[in-house]
């Protein structure tokens, strides 16, 4: 079984419009699926991270890793993936390329389980939990009030966890009081701090209860001071999902600056990469919870990784749906929790309608941005 074909495509599905609004629906209806065919008419499917510069990801998928794909083996991930690496060297051992990196890995991952006839958690060490917790992952809102609907909507949805993306107090005060004590609450502010800043206002949100406090200094990759931050607060920090590769990880751990670790499977280079990451938060005693605001091959590669790796309390999982499902057989959840899916490979291939109906064009595409 040799690769015939390496394509990256970029789709634009919106969300589905929701009351309350948000600002940052316009980036998070974009995706980006790579195809890789076989000359024995296997079609395998990853995902790159799409929300930043989407065409710039696809072009290094087919301008400087196709080549290097191209009439090779797909099963031999580890080979391929080093070659990659190594292409990459001087110009993306982060970011762009290496979220091109990770759509190319998925889609080796899901036409090597289709070839062998198993799901790829099987390829991974088998499977430790066959259903995962989820948590809602809600998007930024203007105002508290705006939140106070959107944890409401994420309570009557059943979900028991909730992540906010907001930087404000008041915020979090409301959401916690629309929650109660049953629901856990974690707060995801996107890297808007000073080291003083986020000590300061994260001594505010101690009395909330909150299950982490995620990104809260800039830039993210200060590690000394997320650990200085660490140290000042009662509040759990999470960190990574701005990251990249085992050594980006290995930094990040080694400074003390985090109790949870977040690889994001379509940026930080792909399943290998978060197994070997895995690895080291278990031998740092640091809980996994891998990031996946996805609805296609992303977010069903980070289930296959749950699924095959003890310890991993929770799934990230959208708190809003496309205005068309991504997936022929779309990825749900119920009672709280998500089946992993069974099928041969990461079992997420796109509806083909979909596909059609939903390009993306860079002279229509809003830009995104964490604000």
């Amino acid at each position: 079984m040799k690769v015939t074909e390496v394509r990256a495509i970029p789709l634009a599905i919106p969300l589905r419009e929701t009351t309350p609004p948000s600002t940052w629906a316009a980036g998070a209806g974009k995706q980006i699926l790579v195809r890789l065919a076989t000359d024995d008419g296997l079609t395998g499917w990853g995902e790159c991270f799409a929300y930043g510069a989407t065409l710039a990801v696809c072009n290094v998928v087919e301008e400087a890793l196709a080549p290097i794909v191209l009439g090779q083996d797909p099963t031999q991930i580890e080979s391929l993936v080093d070659r990659m690496h190594r292409a990459l060297m001087i110009w993306g051992r982060r970011g762009l390329a290496m979220m091109a990196v990770s759509g190319v890995e998925l889609a080796l991952w899901d036409l090597t389980g289709k070839a062998r006839g198993v799901p790829v958690y099987e390829l991974l060490g088998g499977l430790c939990q066959s259903r995962a917790r989820v948590y809602a992952s809600l998007l930024r809102y203007e105002t508290p009030t705006q939140v106070r609907q959107a944890v409401s909507a994420a309570l009557v949805l059943g979900y028991t966890a909730i992540k906010l993306h907001q930087t404000d107090v008041e915020s979090v005060a409301d959401a916690r009081e629309v929650a109660g004590d049953s629901a856990e609450l974690m707060l995801d502010t996107n890297s808007p701090w000073s080291v003083e800043e986020a000590i300061r206002v994260g001594r505010r949100l101690e009395r909330f209860n909150l299950r982490w406090l995620e990104e809260p200094v800039w830039p993210p990759e200060d590690y000394a001071g997320l650990a200085r931050v660490r140290a000042a607060l009662q509040i759990p920090i999470a960190a990574g999902e701005n990251d990249a590769t085992l050594f980006g990880f290995r930094d990040l751990i080694t400074h003390d600056a985090t109790d949870i670790v977040q690889p994001s499977v379509t940026k930080v280079g792909g399943i290998l990469e978060v197994k070997k990451i895995a690895a080291l938060a278990a031998a740092a005693n640091v809980t996994l919870v891998p990031h996946s605001f996805y609805y296609g091959p992303g977010l069903a590669a980070t289930l296959h990784l749950v699924a095959s790796t003890p310890g991993v309390p929770y799934v990230e999982f959208p708190s809003v749906d496309l205005a068309a499902p991504l997936l022929a057989d779309p990825i749900r959840f119920a009672g709280g929790a998500v089946t992993v899916p069974d099928r041969p490979g990461l079992g997420a291939d796109p509806d083909p309608d979909v596909l059609t109906r939903y390009p993306y064009r860079a002279s229509t595409a809003r830009p995104f941005y964490l604000t």
